[in-house]
């Protein structure tokens, strides 16, 4: 069974900086898009950065130049620096991985975390 756990969130002023980590473990073979996405009460789940395994990165606009997503893939674990955070960043974040668990199987699933609350006070 494959458990992506994060850390990190909390509360912080506008201006202010965190650094969220995802770390994926149980079976795990190889491990292709990683990345972080969030929601906002009443809002849907958006994307806010991905990274694939050969370290290619997106973003969404609304993050780009404040948010920096990086990866280490000798711990199956994402990261997300958070800096000049912004009152509209307040979320719940969640980390997503697509994750191949079988080595006689190519076959991808993703995965998701349960959540970690980022709250950024004006």
């Amino acid at each position: 069974q494959v458990q992506l756990v994060e850390s990190g969130g909390g509360l912080v002023q506008a201006g202010g900086s965190l650094r969220l980590s995802c770390a994926a473990s149980g079976s795990i073979v190889s491990i292709n898009l990683m990345g972080w996405y969030r929601q906002a009460p009443g809002k849907q789940r958006e994307l806010v950065a991905t990274t694939t395994s050969g370290g290619s990165t997106n973003y969404a606009d609304s993050v780009k130049a404040r948010l920096t997503i990086s990866r280490d893939n000798s711990k199956n674990t994402v990261y997300l620096q958070m800096n000049s955070l912004k009152p509209e960043d307040t979320a719940v974040y969640y980390c997503y991985a697509d994750i191949r668990e079988r080595r006689w199987s190519s076959a991808y699933h993703d995965y998701w975390g349960q959540g970690t609350q980022v709250t950024v006070s004006s």
